[in-house]
């Protein structure tokens, strides 16, 4: 019965699969032309604004709701998920992933900033995400009730079990620890950090996600210096590759296509509607600034560290060997540096995956309060949802559960459509304040929303 069940689901996963990549793309493209191609005039005002002092001291800073969203973007996706679109779809699905987070960057632009317009104040923080926005914007709750159980189920739970199998089955291969002790100790140290709320997470996400991130990116600078002469043809391949001139591995070009765009979209997350829920933590004096802060963390993600695994595994000319998922990124690795290759990948993943579950943890709980909607009983019913997450993080850690990867990416489908719906209705706004936005900087200012700029949702926007 439960391989009925994960067939149907696969199957249907793949036809809405096509669906959601072409919705995101169409969306994509109405906003970088309504936003006048923001995400390319505007990257070195993200860079500025990532690292201009917070704007208040004591809350949620841009760079700690940054790390949040990085640390749920930069996960298996970036070392494992690279490697199957090179596999199934070739070396040009590369260059169609980096194709789809330049299209879907605005969308994280734009989602990001309705969640700073559109968040509430919470006990320890502000708090905000697609499910406020559409409640407070489309005066629809059933309808954002919908984005949080399915975000609930995606980020909140279900994903959380494959980033937990993917670290403890790492961790066996390469160092020969029991699965039984990885489980114990992942499921202690999540719920220790979970249990601080959204401040400890962001402290701790603050010190890893930069960490990782650039420790891998010296990894894969090292090993393109030491293999400069092939850098050329490996981009030249990419290519052409993408293109359909000189196919050497995987499916068609169309394979190419859909596999860089699914693997992009996993990755990065831009329009799914996840990113929203730490950004709207931050303190800002702007909504935008914190959506231009956004927008950098899909290329971060995509532009940087997946293209840090593209070329580990390009250069070692071993990406048709054979092998699959992070088997592949081992041996390549291990090509270049010797058997120590496996042992920095567990390593790796170890700080990618497990950044992603106390990323996503924060995702669902942000979610199950919203649902609760201020009962007096909310307390109680996020700590279940955190006792329930250690459950399934012990459970993940132990087995891979085939229906778990069915229903993240069943869940995923259809939080991202009710976002997409919910910012192409709301989205005026978003453009109407980086109009503004762009107008104070022109006049040499430090950009402060009023609620004067969108006056007939002032009553909505309580925090401003």
């Amino acid at each position: 019965m439960l391989e009925k069940i994960v067939t149907l689901l696969n199957e249907a996963n793949e036809h809405l699969g096509v669906i959601l990549v072409v919705a995101l793309s169409i969306t994509g493209l109405w906003f970088t032309f309504r936003t006048r191609f923001m995400q390319f005039r505007m990257v070195g005002e993200m860079i500025r604004t990532l690292f201009k002092p917070s704007d208040k001291h004591g809350q949620v800073s841009s760079f700690q709701a940054f790390t949040v969203s990085l640390a749920t973007r930069v996960g298996t996706g970036n070392l494992a998920g690279v490697a199957t679109a090179i596999v199934i779809g070739g070396p040009g699905a590369i260059f169609w992933m980096w194709v789809m987070a330049l299209i879907g960057s605005v969308n994280t632009f734009v989602e990001c900033t309705l969640a700073q317009l559109f968040k509430i104040r919470g006990k320890d923080s502000y708090i905000g995400g697609p499910a406020f926005y559409i409640t407070k914007g489309i005066k629809k709750r059933w309808f954002a009730c919908i984005f949080a159980v399915c975000i609930i189920g995606q980020f909140g739970l279900t994903n959380n079990m494959v980033q937990a199998n993917t670290i403890s089955s790492a961790f066996t291969q390469a160092f020969g620890i029991s699965p039984y002790i990885m489980a114990s100790a992942l499921t202690i140290l999540s719920l220790v950090i979970v249990f601080g709320g959204i401040k400890r997470i962001a402290k701790v996400c603050e010190v890893i996600v930069p960490f990782m991130a650039l420790g891998y990116l010296v990894l894969a600078l090292g090993i393109m210096i030491a293999h400069y002469d092939l850098i050329p043809q490996v981009f030249s391949l990419i290519v052409k590759d993408a293109l359909g001139i000189d196919r050497v591995a995987g499916g068609t070009v169309g394979m190419a296509i859909m596999m860089g765009f699914k693997r992009g979209i996993f990755s990065n997350e831009a329009g799914e509607g996840s990113a929203p829920n730490a950004a709207a933590t931050a303190e800002v004096s702007h909504p935008v600034k914190q959506g231009l802060i956004q927008t950098l963390g899909v290329y971060t993600d995509t532009l940087i560290v997946c293209s840090c695994t593209a070329f580990i595994i390009m250069c070692s000319g071993l990406y048709d060997c054979g092998a699959n998922g992070i088997e592949l990124t081992q041996v390549a690795l291990s090509s270049h540096i010797g058997e120590l290759g496996k042992s920095i990948i567990a390593i790796a993943i170890l700080f990618f995956a497990f950044s992603s579950v106390i990323g996503n943890y924060y995702y669902g709980e942000c979610n199950v309060q919203f649902l609760c909607n201020g009962a007096k009983w909310t307390p109680s019913a996020v700590n279940v949802y955190r006792v329930i997450l250690g459950i399934l993080i012990f459970i993940g850690s132990l087995m891979a559960i085939d229906i778990v990867w069915a229903l993240v990416d069943f869940f995923m489908v259809f939080m991202t459509v009710t976002n997409l719906i919910a910012i192409l209705i709301l989205g005026k706004y978003a453009i109407r304040l980086l109009d503004d936005y762009r107008s104070q900087v022109k006049q040499g200012k430090n950009p402060v929303y009023h609620k004067e700029t969108c006056p007939e949702i002032a009553d909505e926007t309580e925090c401003w």
